[in-house]
């Protein structure tokens, strides 16, 4: 089988490496032209990584390269998903099977990712849709790092043929039947990535974050279940799993914004200076609205929402839920 990587970002040629280190017939398709260039001329990514990637590993600007594929990973930014797929479909003449590796929803519709992928790619062109997601950081993954992650899919078949696509002594994939559930955890989480940044810039310590983890969990798995996903993905790996990585790392993007808005004490300056793709932001709006529309305790997520869109402090919205009512704990 052919696997076309839609996107030369740091995730794309990571998961690239891994495909090229299993055996596989892999290239990746971008649009920027230096980075397509340091690929294939220097086997580097020299914007996203320092250290070389293996020969193997071919990149095009042409998207005409993905023709012959089978599978299609998607490693763009969630509100490029769309408009790179109606794309991709007119180099197509045979259904292919569609990996998902973003986090996040639709930035209008408020849709799953997977959703959004059935809905654009035309039936006779898809053959089904899987998520491969969970805890990990493409700069580890470029170096061969211990990782491992969930293929995500309704059909099961499908999750396990990119189960076994990916593995191997250094990548490990599991299979998750729970689309829903998993795929809001690994979202949400991003929120919470966000909101531990903030402690993190504000100069807190290990208990702060270890509260705001384990309630973050907590709003993470109501909301999934609330949406038909299930309790039990929120102790996997697109549930704490991801959580745990994205909360403590400085390579999370998410962390990195957070920590930013933490140092300075609030968003605004944040906000008119980034130029990078920060899914938590977009996940937060998102999150908000729909818990509201659904009636759904998320204080979490409203601090961090009153922080991000409406102009509030970072101490301030620690201070107001540090000093919300005492209750006894729930754990979604």
């Amino acid at each position: 089988m052919k696997t076309a990587v839609l996107g030369s970002g740091s995730w794309g040629t990571a998961l690239a490496q891994v495909l090229c280190d299993n055996g596989q017939d892999v290239i990746i398709w971008g649009i920027n032209p230096d980075e397509v260039n340091d690929i294939n001329r220097n086997h580097h990514n020299a914007k996203y990584f320092e250290c070389e990637i293996t020969p193997k590993l071919k990149a095009s600007n042409d998207l005409s390269c993905i023709r012959d594929a089978d599978i299609l990973l998607l490693a763009v930014p969630t509100k490029a998903m769309e408009s790179v797929l109606e794309s991709a479909v007119k180099e197509l003449d045979h259904p292919v099977t569609v990996i998902n590796v973003a986090k996040g929803f639709h930035p209008v519709s408020h849709k799953r990712l997977s959703v959004v992928i059935q809905e654009t790619m035309p039936a006779e062109y898809l053959q089904a849709v899987v998520s491969l997601i969970g805890p990990s950081h493409a700069e580890e993954v470029i170096l061969r790092m211990l990782t491992a992650l969930n293929s995500v899919s309704d059909n099961e078949e499908a999750a396990r043929k990119i189960q076994h696509l990916f593995s191997n002594d250094y990548f490990r994939v599991y299979r998750n039947t729970d689309v829903i559930g998993a795929e809001i955890g690994v979202a949400v989480k991003n929120i919470m990535a966000i909101a531990s940044g903030i402690l993190e810039g504000i100069g807190q310590g290990d208990n702060a974050r270890a509260a705001l983890m384990t309630r973050g969990l907590a709003e993470m798995a109501r909301f999934g279940v609330a949406q038909g996903g299930r309790a039990e993905t929120y102790l996997g790996l697109d549930g704490v799993g991801d959580l745990i990585v994205t909360c403590t790392s400085w390579h999370s993007r998410n962390f990195m914004s957070g920590y930013a808005i933490g140092q300075s004490g609030d968003a605004a300056d944040f906000l008119a200076h980034n130029t990078k793709t920060v899914e938590g932001v977009l996940a937060c709006k998102v999150v908000y609205e729909e818990a509201r529309k659904q009636h759904i305790s998320m204080p979490i997520t409203d601090q961090i929402y009153a922080v991000l869109y409406e102009g509030k402090s970072a101490s301030a919205a620690i201070t107001e839920l540090m000093n919300r009512d005492l209750k006894s704990e729930e754990t979604y």
